[in-house]
């Protein structure tokens, strides 16, 4: 996988919050029981998002996270890069040090041209893209296998 287990998580949660970008905060227990994600591992995603000026939090009884700016503004590079860093559009597929033109691995052409789409893709795609597919596709943000086993709603 390319992506972590975290930033993975972070994107879901992100897309959810810009579904729902008409509430002031979502209270992350909500996030978490929708998304079948585990709460404490959602909450520390959350609060690097936070750190990072993606999300702001409020506490108390109508607390929660919102998205700092309107969903078509933030774009997956930003989720990514604040979770995960920006390795995946720099570093080298076999993490080999100093791979590069001047001395490359035996993957290195092949994953630069795909590394360039993928940063492509991310850097324009906005969380209302994703946002706008999951309610006009009928898209899902959850494995396949927990929809089964609990039937709500899918997103």
């Amino acid at each position: 996988m390319l992506l972590s287990k975290s930033c993975v998580y972070g994107l879901r949660a992100s897309v959810f919050l810009a579904l729902h970008a008409d509430r002031e905060y979502i209270p992350i227990s909500e996030i978490s029981e929708k998304l079948k994600i585990s709460f404490h591992f959602l909450t520390k995603i959350l609060q690097l998002l936070t750190q990072k000026g993606l999300l702001v939090s409020y506490r108390g009884p109508h607390g929660g996270v919102a998205l700092t700016r309107p969903p078509k503004e933030v774009i997956i590079y930003d989720v990514v890069n604040a979770i995960d860093g920006d390795e995946i559009f720099t570093g080298c597929i076999l993490s080999l040090p100093g791979c590069g033109n001047q001395t490359p691995c035996p993957m290195h052409e092949s994953w630069t041209l795909v590394r360039n789409k993928i940063r492509t893709l991310f850097l324009t795609t906005s969380l209302a893209d994703l946002a706008k597919g999951v309610k006009d596709n009928n898209l899902r943000l959850v494995d396949i296998e927990q929809l089964i086993s609990a039937p709500a709603d899918k997103v």
